[in-house]
C-alpha cells in the first residue's frame, strides 16, 4: 500500500459479506492517512471518502468527481465526541436533532472552527456534518477516528450511486479503494438542515422529512428552491446547487391525476414512434403503458421508501438502455414525496408537465 498513492492506479476492491475485518480497516485507514480516496457504502448512497482535515486529499475528491470547487462537502463522524475541534456554538435545536436522529440520514450545518479546511466548506464559515448509521460506514469511521469527507460517489451531475456496480462504472481507476457493501437501503442523500439560522432551515429533503423534524423543531423552515422548477433560484445545500441526478436523456416529470398522467405519456409515446422512450412508472400504473422502449416500475405508491430506494438506479438503467427520452410519474408533495420530487425536478432540469 506504500506505492505512489497520489497517482492514478488500479483500484483495489474490498468485498464485505458480513462484517468488515480489521485487516480491511487497516488498508482503508492507511489510504486515508496518505491522502488517498476510499469509496464506502452508507445507508443513503455510496460516499467518496477522504480525510476531512487534509486539504490536498479534499482537492482529490473534487477532481475525481469533476465537482465544482464552490460546492461544499459533508464531513462524516462516528461519535458526537468527534465534533470537538470541527464545530463550535452548537445550537440547542442542533443538539436535540442529533439526539433524536443520529446516527441516521440527517446532515446538520453548523459553525466551523479554524481547523476545518476551506476545501471542505467551499470557503464558507459553516460546515456540514453527518453521523451515518450504516454498519460498515460506522466501523470505518470509528477505526479511522477522524472526520471523513464523503460526497456521493458518482461523477458530478449523474445520478448518485446506490450499488458497487455503479460506483465501479464512475470511479474505477480514480480512487485507491472501493468497498463493496451491497445496495444502499435509503437510496437518496441525507436531509440537510442549516442550524446556524433561527429557526433552522431544511436545505435538502431526504428520508427524514419536514414532518419528522417538526416533532423537535415545530417552526422549522424549508428552502424555497427545494421543490421549485425555477432554476434561477440558487439552492444553499451541498449537492443541490448544480445540475444533479441527471440521466443522459432528457427527462420529463408528469404531475396530476394519475389516469391523466398515463394517458398523456401514452399519447406522447404514440406521437414519437421514432424515439427510444423510457417510462418510470409505479406498480399501480405499469400495466397501463404500451409502446415504450423501456418500461419499469419504481415501486408502489403505497411505499415511498421503496420508490426512493430505486430512483437513482432506475435512472441509470435508462442510460444503460440508451434511450432518447424519459417520462416519469410525479408524486404528491408531502412527507417523503417532497424528497423524491426534489430529486426528480433536478433530474428533469425543471421539465415538468403540470395540470393533468
Amino acid at each position: 500500500m506504500q506505492k505512489e498513492r497520489l497517482n492514478i492506479m488500479e483500484t483495489k476492491i474490498i468485498k464485505v459479506d458480513n462484517k468488515i475485518t480489521e485487516n480491511q480497516l487497516k488498508d482503508i485507514k492507511e489510504v486515508f492517512d496518505l491522502g488517498g480516496l476510499v469509496v464506502f457504502p452508507t445507508e443513503t448512497v455510496y460516499g467518496l471518502g477522504a480525510d476531512g482535515l487534509n486539504p490536498e486529499a479534499l482537492k482529490r475528491v473534487y477532481k475525481a468527481k469533476n465537482r465544482p470547487g464552490d460546492n461544499p462537502l459533508i464531513l462524516h463522524i462516528a461519535e458526537t465526541s468527534q465534533l470537538e475541534g470541527i464545530v463550535e456554538n452548537i445550537s440547542e435545536d442542533a443538539k436535540n436533532m442529533m439526539e433524536m436522529f443520529w446516527p441516521g440520514p440527517l446532515t446538520l450545518i453548523m459553525n466551523r472552527t479554524k481547523d476545518v479546511p476551506n476545501e471542505a466548506t467551499a470557503g464558507l464559515e459553516t460546515v456540514a456534518v453527518r453521523m451515518p448509521e450504516h454498519e460498515i460506514a460506522r466501523d470505518i469511521l470509528s477505526y479511522c477516528n477522524k472526520p471523513i469527507a464523503a460526497p456521493s460517489a458518482n461523477l458530478s451531475g449523474k445520478p448518485s450511486t446506490t450499488s458497487f456496480e455503479r460506483v465501479f462504472e464512475d470511479l474505477n481507476g480514480k480512487v485507491e479503494i472501493i468497498v463493496d457493501g451491497g445496495k444502499a437501503s435509503v437510496g437518496i442523500e441525507s436531509t440537510v438542515v442549516d442550524t446556524t439560522v433561527n429557526p433552522p432551515l431544511i436545505l435538502r429533503p431526504g428520508k427524514i422529512t419536514r414532518e419528522d423534524l417538526e416533532v423537535i423543531v415545530p417552526n422549522i423552515g424549508i428552502d424555497e428552491s427545494i421543490i421549485s422548477k425555477d432554476e434561477s433560484i440558487i439552492p444553499k445545500s451541498p449537492g443541490q446547487k448544480y445540475k444533479h441526478y441527471a440521466p443522459k436523456a432528457e427527462a420529463y416529470c408528469f404531475v396530476g391525476n394519475l389516469d391523466n398522467v398515463v394517458k398523456e405519456i401514452n399519447k406522447r409515446i404514440a406521437e414519437q414512434k421514432n424515439e427510444k422512450i423510457a417510462v418510470l412508472a409505479t406498480d399501480e400504473t405499469i400495466d397501463g403503458y404500451e409502446g415504450a422502449h423501456f418500461i419499469t416500475s419504481l415501486g408502489s405508491r403505497e411505499n415511498l421508501e421503496e420508490i426512493a430506494s430505486n430512483l437513482f438506479e432506475d435512472l441509470r438503467k435508462c442510460d444503460d438502455e440508451k434511450v432518447d427520452m424519459i417520462y416519469v410519474e410525479g408524486f404528491e408533495l408531502r412527507g417523503l414525496g417532497v424528497s423524491i420530487m426534489n430529486r426528480l425536478l433536478k433530474a428533469c432540469s425543471g421539465r415538468v408537465v403540470f395540470g393533468l
